[in-house]
């Protein structure tokens, strides 16, 4: 904490600058400081500008102190305060202490996340005899939209999407009012000046409101909810589709409009005690929901009551979240079950945020919206956590936590200002500035062109917000991503260096950063478990093992390299990973002695064979591929359990991990694990798990009839017995005794696979491994743009290149090796 000399005699006035750097805007941080100012008799002024809050005060030194100790102590809610830096005043200030207009300058402050309603607001809104009773848009400085609406910085109204309302005389006095905590609350209104809800008919058919039994509007849709109907609903950063989530044939009837196969739908319910009724929580769980991001929290479905299959096909989970905005609240009021609340789109499209484009796009899904004349100015949506190991973990990062920044590690204090383009699947990007990483929130799948066009709008609008003029891009070397082939484009477009990071640094590096790594620290053993990423030397790697830092990395060792039957066609149809891993371990005629009498076997064998085997002969269309993720689909298609095609991205390996006895991964025996070995690849001697053992055991358990759920178990605890030894392995004592490393990094998509997570976890540290691991930052590729960025500045930093002058250049960063 920054104080003042104490040294000093004390009973001198004196003016000061108190300089407050962080999430410090639209936050309440100039009217808590007004209020701790007065208390303690301080004159002067207090503002916002481009750096964050500028406090400017007059008084002793002792009492300037105890301002800065009050306002650390008890900051406001939503705040976080970075840094604070003091030095002498030289103005002439006030005798009192006053809130002063916004100055204007270089945006080097931070755009608060859009936060739940609070517990004062809500109690308003619920409140009959409050002035904002049933008002679907009651915020104050504790809550309320931010990202969603924001256009321009300062963080002002005449830069959000509510300059179209003026405000009545009862909100400007409270928004003038610095005692109030509505002060400078930029959303704020109420019924006579702000925004309003309204439901409307979207098949072209008339109705009346004396069809429902309501109070208002949103009431209404809680009747049409109620009836079994699907209703659209305008959410804070897009719009959402609603139905009654106990009614099989309502849900069953959404997922065929909204043209979504098996994809999980989100849940929303009135409070912690109905989701009780589904699933069970624990502490951290319940503050995860709670908390103002108010994720959508994957919980285990083992309550007393069942919603229908069709929510979650197949899963043992529901991700639940509960009322984020006034709207929800009053909306499910009377509800006394959940709710699906699902995106407002066509399954891999954007979520709608447009009227014009809802009345398009969702007519042939539901029959009713509630809309309202509040612009999203933003498309931002909802984040997904899962509590794993006792920490929660981002699945998805957006609303409610982006685009709140991370603190850079110690080393990178002289990072250059710089922008990372992401993936192409669960894209982000990541700027770098002021020694912090200001990550997007999650863009989707930029193969959507609405998508890459949302992510280009996005890209442009943190320029802006954040004025950021990036000294050189950052992208993956893949070759056909979006994201990188867009970088190139602006490479030579902007005369910016372009430096290409391979996929599986990157995830290794976003975990370092995450976990606040030091830039000069020795490597780690990054052990990366994931679908696919392109390597230096032109293959797809996805089950790596890489002694890494921020500079470099080198290829110690991996999976098994498998053919990819049709290249992205096997990533959609896991039989084809099946085919692909037991063709490489037997013949044929081997599967046929052996195995023949297996359901299994008729399958693949009325599969077109012939075309197949020769596609890995001749090298077409069949790529090898050294995947985790392949392994996850070939082990579920010799289940069973997703075996034809996966309706989205991950599907097999969800349900695999869904199959899982958890009492039975405690309490068999070990050496009832499936066996996976780990030799040298014959030429490079590089280490890599070999699962042929596994397969032979897996299809003995087919013979022997073993139930799915027992299989699924030893998979998963032999799988994770395999990472572990290639480890101990990699980390063999040199000559002086020493491991090559103590340290390791689990990151990649397979990690969030809770089984996989923990048990792999749990060994390590058994070893006595330290184990880093994602938290705040997705382990799946929706972390990517982080750690790009953070290779880019250590490539930077070493080489100078953010001072050289000259063409631009493409340059491929430390690429490693075998």
């Amino acid at each position: 904490m920054s104080r003042l000399n104490p040294v000093v005699a004390q009973t001198f006035v004196e003016s000061f600058e108190i300089r407050f750097r962080g999430r410090v805007q639209g936050v309440g941080f100039r009217p808590a400081v007004w209020r701790h100012a007065r208390e303690l008799g301080l004159g002067g002024e207090v503002l916002n500008d481009g750096e964050g809050v500028l406090v400017r005060a007059r008084g002793e030194r002792t009492i300037i102190n105890m301002l800065v100790d009050r306002i650390v102590g008890n900051p406001p809610p939503l705040s976080r305060i970075d840094g604070i830096e003091i030095q002498l005043c030289a103005s002439v200030l006030r005798d009192d202490f006053a809130i002063v207009d916004s100055l204007h300058g270089g945006a080097h402050t931070e755009i608060a996340p859009d936060a739940a309603l609070c517990a004062d607001c809500a109690r308003e809104t619920t409140d009959p005899f409050a002035r904002r009773f049933r008002y679907p848009f009651t915020n104050c400085t504790n809550c309320g939209p931010r990202l969603s609406i924001v256009e321009g910085i300062p963080y002002d109204r005449v830069k959000t999407a509510m300059a179209a309302f003026a405000m009545c005389a009862d909100c400007t006095r409270e928004y003038r009012d610095p005692s109030d905590r509505r002060f400078h609350a930029e959303p704020v209104a109420c019924h006579a000046c702000g925004p309003r809800a309204k439901l409307v008919r979207l098949d072209g058919r008339s109705f009346t409101f004396e069809q429902f039994s309501m109070l208002d509007d949103v009431d209404a849709a809680c009747s049409l909810i109620q009836k079994g109907e699907i209703v659209a609903i305008k959410g804070l950063g897009g719009y959402q589709i609603a139905c009654d989530a106990t009614r099989a044939d309502t849900v069953r009837l959404l997922r065929k409009l909204k043209q979504r196969d098996g994809k999980p739908f989100a849940l929303m319910a009135r409070d912690i005690e109905m989701i009780r009724r589904f699933c069970t929580l624990d502490e951290r769980e319940t503050a995860e929901l709670t908390s103002p991001a108010t994720p959508i929290l994957l919980l285990r479905a083992n309550g007393s009551e069942r919603l229908p299959d069709d929510i979650a096909p197949g899963l043992g989970t529901l991700g639940f979240m509960l009322p984020a905005t006034p709207l929800h609240v009053l909306l499910l009021r009377r509800m006394d079950r959940p709710v699906v609340m699902t995106s407002g789109n066509l399954s891999s499209e954007p979520q709608v945020i447009r009227d014009a484009e809802m009345k398009e796009r969702l007519a042939g899904i539901a029959t009713f919206a509630l809309t309202h004349d509040r612009r999203i100015a933003n498309r931002v949506d909802d984040s997904v956590v899962r509590v794993v190991a006792g920490r929660p973990r981002s699945l998805r990062r957006a609303r409610g936590y982006a685009p709140a920044p991370l603190a850079l590690p110690k080393g990178f204090e002289a990072a250059p200002d710089l922008l990372a383009m992401g993936g192409e699947l669960k894209a982000t990007f990541c700027l770098l500035k002021d020694g912090t990483a200001i990550l997007s929130q999650h863009q989707g799948d930029l193969e959507d062109v609405a998508t890459f066009d949302d992510y280009q709008k996005n890209l442009a609008l943190y320029a802006s917000l954040f004025e950021h003029k990036p000294s050189a891009l950052i992208a993956d070397m893949h070759p056909e991503y979006l994201s990188s082939k867009l970088a190139r484009g602006r490479m030579s477009g902007a005369g910016l260096p372009l430096i290409e990071v391979q996929h599986h640094h990157a995830h290794v590096a976003a975990c370092l950063a995450e976990n606040g790594y030091p830039l000069h620290a020795p490597p780690v053993l990054g052990i990366v478990l994931d679908g696919l990423g392109w390597s230096a030397d032109g293959t797809f790697w996805g089950g790596e093992f890489l002694l890494a830092d921020y500079a470099s990395y080198q290829r110690g060792g991996t999976f098994k390299p498998i053919p990819m039957l049709g290249g992205a066609q096997a990533v959609r149809e896991p039989w084809r990973n099946l085919y692909a891993h037991l063709m490489a371990e037997m013949s044929w005629p081997e599967l046929t002695m052996n195995f023949g009498e297996l359901d299994l076997y008729s399958y693949l064998e009325a599969k077109p064979r012939a075309m197949l085997d020769a596609m890995v002969r001749n090298r077409v269309a069949a790529p090898l591929a050294s995947s985790c993720g392949r392994l996850f689909d070939a082990m579920a298609a010799a289940l069973g359990i997703c075996r034809d095609v996966q309706s989205y991205e991950g599907e097999a390996a969800a349900r695999l991990e869904a199959m899982v006895d958890e009492n039975l991964l405690i309490n068999e025996d070990e050496a009832l694990a499936y066996p996976l070995t780990v030799p040298n690849l014959a030429g490079t001697g590089l280490p890599y798990i070999e699962p042929l053992a596994m397969w032979h055991a897996v299809l003995g358990d087919l013979i022997l009839k073993t139930p799915a759920p027992v299989m699924a178990t030893r998979f998963h605890k032999g799988l994770a017995k395999a990472v572990a030894a290639m480890a101990r392995k990699l980390a063999a004592p040199s000559e002086e005794g020493k491991r090559r490393f103590s340290t390791i990094a689990l990151t990649g998509g397979c990690f969030q696979n809770r089984i996989l997570f923990e048990e792999v976890a749990r060994r390590l540290e058994r070893e006595q491994f330290t184990v880093l691991s994602h938290a705040r930052v997705p382990s799946n590729d929706g972390g990517l743009a982080l750690g790009q960025a953070v290779i880019g500045a250590a490539h930077l930093m070493k080489t100078n290149e953010n001072s050289r002058e000259g063409n631009p250049a493409c340059v491929s960063v430390f690429p490693g090796g075998s």
